[in-house]
């Protein structure tokens, strides 16, 4: 048996880089030394490491034979941040000495490091992840929020609750980083007001490096302390200071470490004052005019947006920018008035404020939406920006979101790719002819599979619904009473996402009556599973929360429609893998990508969605289910109406008769072959792999000053 230090060292290292939250065999190392204590510490390894006892280590790992395969996940664990025969070693070149600098405001690598709040954040995980894999030089940059976003409970009346907890950072896979002087990086921004100042943590995310900037420094004010306590928390002021630290902090850690970025890429515009900060070095060192350096830094710059929605865009009043930015901008030997232009529409209205994404697209040359109708959108919205040019001429691309495959497909269904797609799938994902293999799965087994991981859903479920009831202390909170919540023999559709209104949770229980008859149907019954937050200021999306708990709890439908509590990746992870059908029901045009749906795709689960954002170019007729044609009406209420009345008819019509439809065998013949069709048409595009690998080619080396590949 390996020695107690070593066995309990490499299991350090492995809990301390991220790339143990995509290796499944590594996953169940940690599971099998302790079920339930693996289960109280939320699946996060560090603390896990803290609280075992290194005898119930030993002794479990003898019992198990898990020392060989903690060596073996160690040894795979070095091979690959040792590799060098990577798409990235031979196709990104030009980026080993100068790498991308990957900025967002929140990262969503896996529910133990709670610095996410949703889609976003879980795609700059996924981009991170995908360039770890492919080996592209790209180093992520964020803020640590020791409260995260939230934990969310409902009371008893179905009101959202927002519960803020501080994260033990000595329990999270960081470190501090030292500056080249071997004393802990501290960087400093002057303001009209003083200095804001920000620590440095660093966290290993495979051969990719992310760094935290935060605020809760001794140096700080208390109000700055807290600056960076909660993501998406506060009001403009808060904003606009956690946003200098992003971008501006973010920038300046990087060149404190000696790390000169030949590509700035801003997920979303939260990070756009880091193109301030590198146009402000660069005339320092070049003694070049603004206007000169202005198109150098615009030349590196690439530019992903995710708001379809005019509201959404982070807005300014000149008087905060210019205490907050005002020191930058003497430096960039601007005025006022050109300045605040760099962030309006109309650079010489006086009235209108600071956009984020207005500036971010002034000083970018690669810009691009998340799917192509969201691209056509941005397009049309951005158009005042480009008034010499047609709409269709706007500067604005699109590149399709994709997800981590290995992060999101389920281990019983990876096994099945394993056995029929060849070991190395994961390698070859992108490529259409690696889902080929697909037609060669015996319908029955992945029928089974999938059942496996409905019941594995079902469980989940109930003991979160118990959870639940214990913590609401109802008096009736026992095993007993969930025991038949669920049916596994029906067809269960899963809805959860970010609860704004225009994402319409509720619009297939809109006529209660109606789904009375579809729900509780005696030989073809719906269920569905419901999860997701709404903003902390947003009462609209709290009251859609409401309205769909009261009708969990509503006789009826207590048995067949449930709430979970607390959407995060864990559970989104159990509901993408678990659910036949992944429900999305956005209002036109308003959803810019959705990678949800992406995710249920890996596991063999069918889309029935609007034709919005991925789906809209995604969608065949044969590889899930469609609501309406794709055509938005100018009132939202008829276009609530025409998609509700939309969706029940091909709930009714299609989707449960394609899946209730058994041959003697007992299997959905047709709903497999859907199924098959959705795995061969949409895992290989669909993936972030494919997507990271579009950001190299179109973005990053013409923007590093290389050629694209061919």
């Amino acid at each position: 048996m390996v020695g107690q230090s070593k066995l309990l060292d490499k299991l350090k290292d492995l809990a301390r880089n991220l790339w143990w939250c995509w290796q499944g065999n590594v996953i169940d190392l940690f599971r099998e030394l302790d079920p339930q204590l693996w289960h109280d510490v939320d699946h996060n390894p560090v603390d896990f490491l803290k609280r075992i006892p290194i005898e119930q280590l030993e002794r479990r790992a003898a019992e198990m034979a898990l020392d060989s395969r903690i060596d073996y996940a160690f040894r795979r664990l070095s091979e690959y941040l040792k590799d060098t025969d990577s798409w990235g070693a031979i196709n990104a070149t030009i980026l080993r000495a100068r790498p991308v600098a990957y900025f967002s405001a929140e990262f969503g690598l896996h529910e133990s490091l709670p610095i996410y709040s949703g889609g976003l954040g879980v795609l700059a995980g996924d981009h991170l992840k995908s360039a770890s894999d492919l080996g592209i030089p790209l180093i992520g940059v964020g803020l640590l929020y020791n409260q995260g976003y939230f934990r969310q409970s409902l009371d008893g009346n179905g009101w959202q609750q927002e519960n803020y907890l501080n994260t033990d950072t000595d329990l999270l896979p960081i470190e501090q980083v030292n500056g080249l002087d071997g004393k802990p990086l501290m960087v400093a921004i002057e303001t009209a007001t003083g200095f804001l100042r920000a620590r440095v943590w660093q966290a290993a995310v495979g051969r990719t490096r992310l760094f935290l900037l935060d605020s809760n420094v001794p140096e700080n004010s208390e109000e700055d302390r807290g600056l960076t306590a909660r993501l998406y928390g506060g009001d403009a002021r808060v904003r606009i200071r956690q946003e200098l630290l992003l971008g501006v902090g973010g920038l300046r850690t990087l060149h404190a470490l000696k790390i000169n970025p030949s590509v700035l890429h801003l997920n979303e515009g939260h990070s756009a004052f880091a193109t301030l900060e590198m146009i402000r070095k660069l005339m320092e060192e070049t003694g070049q005019p603004f206007g000169e350096v202005f198109r150098e830094v615009a030349q590196m710059t690439v530019f992903t947006t995710h708001t379809p929605v005019a509201a959404g865009h982070d807005r300014f009043p000149a008087q905060l920018v210019e205490e907050h930015l005002g020191k930058i901008r003497e430096k960039l030997n601007l005025s006022y008035d050109d300045f605040m232009g760099l962030g309006r529409v109309y650079a010489t209205d006086p009235n209108e404020l600071f956009c984020m994404t207005v500036l971010a697209l002034k000083l970018s040359r690669y810009a691009n939406g998340v799917s192509s109708l969201h691209g056509v959108v941005s397009r049309r919205m951005w158009h005042p920006l480009y008034p010499n040019v047609t709409e269709e001429q706007v500067p604005i691309g699109h590149i399709t979101n994709g997800v981590h495959v290995k992060t999101w497909v389920a281990p019983q269904m990876a096994l099945l790719f394993i056995k029929h797609l060849g070991i190395d799938w994961p390698k070859r994902q992108r490529h259409a002819e690696t889902w080929d293999g697909i037609d060669t799965i015996d319908d029955a087994e992945l029928w089974e599979t999938q059942q496996v991981l409905k019941a594995r859903l079902i469980n989940f479920v109930r003991s979160r619904m118990l959870t639940q009831a214990k913590r609401r202390n109802e008096p009736d909170a026992t095993p007993e009473r969930f025991a038949d919540v669920l049916d596994p023999n029906a067809l269960t559709i899963g809805f959860a996402r970010r609860f704004a209104t225009y994402k319409r949770a509720g619009l297939v229980l809109q006529d209660v009556d109606r789904m009375v008859d579809i729900i509780r149907s005696a030989d073809r019954p719906v269920q569905f599973v419901f999860a997701g937050k709404a903003h902390p200021e947003d009462r609209m999306g709290k009251e859609l929360i409401q309205g769909i708990v009261k009708i969990t709890r509503d006789e009826r439908f207590s048995r067949n429609i449930v709430f979970v509590e607390d959407y995060d990746m864990n559970v989104a992870r159990h509901l993408v893998q678990g659910v036949d059908v992944w429900l999305n029901n956005p209002r036109r045009p308003q959803e810019a990508s959705g990678t949800s749906g992406e995710k249920a795709v890996l596991n063999g689960t069918l889309n029935f969605s609007v034709l919005d954002g991925w789906w809209a170019e995604a969608y065949d007729g044969v590889n899930g289910f469609a609501i309406g044609i794709g055509r938005t009406h100018a009132v939202p209420s008829t276009q609530d109406e025409r998609d509700h009345a939309s969706l029940i008819e091909t709930l009714t019509g299609q989707v449960v008769p394609c899946y209730y439809e058994r041959d003697a065998a007992g299997l959905p013949r047709q709903w497999i072959l859907r199924q098959k069709d959705a795995f061969r048409t949409l895992a290989w595009k669909f993936n972030a792999d494919r997507m990271v690998m579009d950001y190299v080619r179109r973005s990053y080396l013409p923007a590093a000053g290389g050629l694209p590949c061919q």
